[in-house]
């Protein structure tokens, strides 16, 4: 049996197999591009689905089938055409630049973050005929002058200058209210031009059992119940008590196999010690994830099975075991209802202002959502298995049961 590459680069190669139904996926991709590379834009394709299902592959060789054509293919409508691939998240953008470098018709440039893309098209500098767009639910949707965007949505600004749009989109990855989606908001920005969507559901990261799956999703929307019993799958689930005995146990993975980690959800209070942010739980001392300067994914970095990883750093990555510690924020009531404490929650950029969200209440309901999508993001890293710690001792107790 052929052992599967840690690399992210070899994950979403294109020179990866595809099942059937990505393949035909990718063949609508085209025929959609080609039909309205003709017409007058914007025209706009989404791909929904959860982490996990294979989106960003599909991407990766709709992208590089739309490169070749460009750039060698004499008569073709996409012939001369100017694409670009955006995804905002830097981490990301290193492994598909690198991947760039592999591919004889990709070149780094075709990479780029939405912002320096729409900066340099606002510019004159550049243009536009067909984006791809992958974790869609990234883009701005807002002004935002820390990252030197100051239109009031990435992807309005960005239907006004491509012919076609392909993105990716999971409503249940929005982390923070300065990109702010849902899939209706999604929908009604798009029902003025020519659109069609398609859904990924099957999940390839985890090797988990569908129920296990389900049992994320459930505890992601607040709805808990027990753990699944062990099934006939390998999917390693295990609910610790102490912090740093989990630890332990993911430096062991690491060793065996690679690729695992300590990740966390927000909660912990800066106490800056030799100017790192630390997590403590009893005997487990950690620092937060670094900023990353090199072009290696931070969980491809040996030195940060000494860290604690973040949505920031592991979105969209595999990881072969992850230990996830559930922080302050989580907690179980007395009536075993999952509770998010807002007021415990560190992470100030996450709940940053908008002034097209006001109602109080619903303010409430977005920002406990963007906590639990963190949850989401971050349980559904694992490949082989999923270890837990949650801060809470009635909840870490609640976890322990299994039906």
């Amino acid at each position: 049996m052929k052992t599967m590459s840690n690399a992210a680069v070899d994950k979403i190669s294109p020179l990866l197999p595809l099942t059937t139904e990505q393949s035909e996926l990718v063949e609508r991709l085209l025929a959609f591009t080609t039909t309205h590379i003709q017409t007058d834009g914007p025209a706009v394709f989404t791909i929904y689905g959860d982490a996990g299902t294979g989106k960003s592959v599909v991407l990766a060789h709709l992208f590089n089938q739309l490169q070749t054509l460009a750039r060698t293919h004499p008569t073709n409508p996409l012939t001369g055409t100017e694409n670009y691939f955006l995804v905002n998240h830097p981490e990301i953008l290193k492994v598909y630049r690198e991947i760039a470098g592999q591919q004889p018709h990709l070149f780094k440039k075709d990479f780029q973050r939405p912002t320096s893309l729409i900066n340099q098209i606002n510019q004159g500098k550049r243009h536009a005929d067909v984006l791809v767009i992958d974790e869609a639910h990234l883009l701005l949707s807002q002004a935002d002058h820390y990252n030197n965007f100051y239109g009031t949505n990435q992807l309005t600004s960005l239907m006004a200058t491509a012919k076609v749009i392909i993105v990716v989109f999971d409503e249940t990855q929005v982390l923070r209210m300065k990109s702010y989606w849902t899939e209706s908001r999604l929908e009604h920005l798009l029902a003025s031009v020519p659109h069609t969507s398609y859904r990924l559901t099957h999940q390839f990261r985890m090797q988990a059992s569908d129920e296990l799956v389900s049992w994320i999703n459930d505890f992601t929307h607040q709805r808990l119940h027990p753990l699944p019993a062990t099934d006939g799958t390998q999917y390693d689930l295990r609910v610790f008590n102490d912090a740093e005995l989990m630890r332990q146990a993911i430096v062991q993975r690491n060793r065996e196999v690679g690729l695992s980690r300590i990740v966390s959800t927000s909660g912990y209070p800066s106490t800056l010690d030799g100017g790192k942010h630390f997590i403590t739980e009893g005997r487990f001392h950690l620092p937060w994830d670094q900023y990353n300067y090199t072009n290696t994914p931070w969980a491809e970095l040996p030195q940060t099975i000494d860290e604690v990883g973040s949505i920031y750093t592991c979105q969209g990555f595999d990881l072969n075991y992850v230990g996830l510690i559930l922080g302050p924020p989580i907690t179980l009531d007395e009536h075993q209802h999952l509770q998010i404490r807002l007021d415990r929650y560190t992470d100030v950029e996450a709940f940053k202002r908008r002034d097209d969200l006001t109602d109080p209440q619903k303010l409430t309901q977005i920002k406990q959502q963007l906590v639990l999508n963190s949850i989401n993001v971050l349980m559904k890293r694992g490949v082989k298995g999923l270890y837990i710690f949650a801060h809470d001792q009635r909840l870490r107790h609640y976890l322990q049961q299994r039906h």
